[in-house]
């Protein structure tokens, strides 16, 4: 039996064909183009499906079930993706569009819960029954995974770790709050940072890697320069990662995962990040000490959502 798994984002929806396994056999993408009419997107969303189905040379009858992730608030009862702000949805019936084109069984859920659910079924977290996946991105998003299973809340809404306000009254949210950790832990912060940085002292390597245009900027450059030993881009990283590890730590606290997995296009820093983040948590987690919950750097990529998608439908079975 096999599983289809749908990655819906605001520049390109990405399918793949999903074995019993969690791993996937064939994938897809094409873009989103969502200045569209939703019905348009979930109609090429169906035939993406169909495309992957013939392409295999399985039958319709070989697939369990078909898994959507996408940014936004879902009521997975329904099949209704309730708000989406950045693809422009409002109270979209994503499971009866897409049965419109392809008659099986459709799941949705929240694209970081299944990311998540995928580094839990087939990627960092696969040895463990209880995990937290944080993704470091524009924003900070993260899935919690128990017993196996996404915990989402009671009212579908759960697991929005990057709006845990971590500085009182500090720098603006775009969710309309002060402090929360994604406006210090996100890449978006860390680039904010670094710019201030290099206005402040021209002389330092942020500046120098961009030849001064700041616009340049991006997450990789002040690591570049601090592992090129420059004290600035030190402060701007250290700084940046004691706040990433501070909320970890925060989320080690309130849910006791046995792991914790970091994904996100920073984690491609690797032991650069991930050590200093393992040896806060181990000293500053409340309880054991040193603390036993792993930190881990994500292993899927852009295929946890594929695979987390697909896996709704097994997570049903």
């Amino acid at each position: 039996m096999y599983y289809i798994g749908v990655d819906l984002g605001g520049t390109n929806i990405a399918a793949g064909i999903v074995t019993e396994k969690g791993e996937i056999i064939r994938k897809k993408s094409i873009p989103t183009l969502r200045q569209r009419h939703y019905k348009e997107i979930l109609k090429d969303m169906g035939n993406l499906c169909l495309t992957l189905i013939e392409e295999e040379n399985i039958s319709i009858k070989e697939i369990h079930s078909i898994g959507v992730g996408s940014p936004g608030t879902f009521d997975p009862e329904e099949g209704v993706l309730i708000y989406a702000n950045n693809l422009g949805f409002k109270n979209v019936p994503i499971r009866s569009e897409i049965q419109k084109y392809i008659n099986l069984p459709v799941y949705l859920e929240n694209d970081a819960n299944c990311a998540a659910l995928g580094e839990a079924t087939s990627g960092a977290a696969k040895e463990y029954k209880n995990s937290i996946t944080v993704t470091l991105g524009t924003g900070i998003g993260g899935g919690i995974v128990i017993d196996g299973k996404i915990f989402s809340g009671s009212f579908y809404g759960g697991g929005e770790i990057g709006h845990n306000v971590i500085v009182v009254d500090g720098e603006p949210c775009t969710c309309g709050r002060k402090g929360c950790w994604e406006v210090y832990g996100s890449a978006t912060a860390l680039i904010r940072e670094a710019k201030i940085a290099a206005i402040k002292h021209p002389e330092s390597q942020i500046y120098s890697l961009v030849n001064g245009d700041l616009n340049k900027i991006n997450a990789k450059i002040p690591f570049d320069a601090a592992q090129n030993g420059d004290e600035i881009a030190q402060e701007v990283v250290n700084r940046y990662i004691k706040y990433v590890a501070e909320g970890i730590t925060s989320m080690v606290n309130i849910l006791q995962p046995e792991v914790v997995v970091i994904g996100g296009g920073v984690c491609a820093q690797g032991d650069y990040l991930l050590n200093p983040i393992k040896k806060f948590v181990k000293e500053n987690a409340y309880g054991l000490k040193p603390s036993k919950v792993e930190v881990r750097i994500a292993e899927l990529g852009n295929d946890a959502g594929i695979i987390g998608a697909a896996m709704l439908g097994k997570m049903e079975k």
